[in-house]
């Protein structure tokens, strides 16, 4: 099954050269791929498309631009679909600068996850059910810090901060994991164990990982599919041994 879909995705920003040139580009429901390359290549910006948080140029044609996540149209032709709220509750999003709400406490902020679920009234006032409480504690024992759910989120090491951000995509129960240089900013161990988190979560879970690294390495090591950009395009697309010394450096070339 397809998990992510991509059809004639263009996009420029005023007075600059295009971002992003993509003619087709698909991710099978349960990969866990890599994008790599240099700062404005275009990672950045990709994901944040099929998050239905940016959008495409809009162009006439026969053919306007089309993404699809999980069967399901995100937008076309540069607009979002009229219930793209809905979709995005299935795409769960991890940020390099975490997105937490630092003085609230670690488990607020990963039980705002089930927002999508929640009436608005309930959302309002902080007012979760039982059921998703026990979701967000299991959440957070899994990725190893139970023992810091009722600390605020600005007490927690930058590492512990992403794995509460993961956290938050489980509790959202995300079909899709969009990880935008999680480990950016984490130290070496940091940046193991939220690689591992990653990895163990698409194995056990069958949840689609897409991720975005500058740390080469790492896409070698944890991810099944490696997809390159350069200058907005896709100019490698294969499995973590086609990163040869060659293309890397071709990747990342000034």
């Amino acid at each position: 099954m397809v998990g992510v879909s991509i059809l004639g995705l263009s996009k420029t920003f005023a007075g600059h050269k295009p971002v992003l040139d993509i003619d087709a580009l698909e991710i099978q429901s349960g990969e866990m791929v890599a994008l790599i390359g240099s700062s404005g290549s275009g990672k950045s910006t990709l994901l944040r498309h099929v998050a239905g948080l940016t959008y495409a140029d809009r162009h006439g044609g026969a053919k306007p631009s089309q993404i699809m996540v999980g069967g399901s149209l995100i937008q076309q032709g540069g607009r979002p679909v009229p219930n793209i709220r809905v979709k995005r509750a299935d795409i769960g999003m991890v940020f390099q600068q975490f997105n937490l709400v630092d003085r609230l406490p670690v488990l607020t902020n990963v039980l705002a996850g089930a927002l999508a679920r929640v009436p608005l009234w309930r959302s309002l006032i902080g007012h979760f059910p039982q059921s998703d409480h026990s979701l967000a504690m299991q959440a957070l024992a899994r990725v190893g810090i139970l023992a810091q759910a009722h600390q605020r989120a600005s007490t927690l090491s930058g590492g512990q901060q992403q794995r509460a951000a993961i956290a938050r995509t489980l509790v959202q129960k995300a079909k899709i994991i969009l990880a935008d240089e999680p480990i950016a900013s984490l130290d070496p161990e940091s940046s193991r164990r939220v690689m591992e988190m990653l990895a163990t979560i698409n194995r056990e879970e069958g949840i689609t990982v897409i991720v975005s690294l500058h740390q080469v390495d790492y896409a070698r090591r944890y991810c099944q599919r490696v997809i390159g950009l350069r200058g907005g395009r896709v100019v490698l697309d294969g499995t973590p041994d086609s990163l040869t010394s060659e293309i890397v450096e071709h990747l990342y070339a000034a």
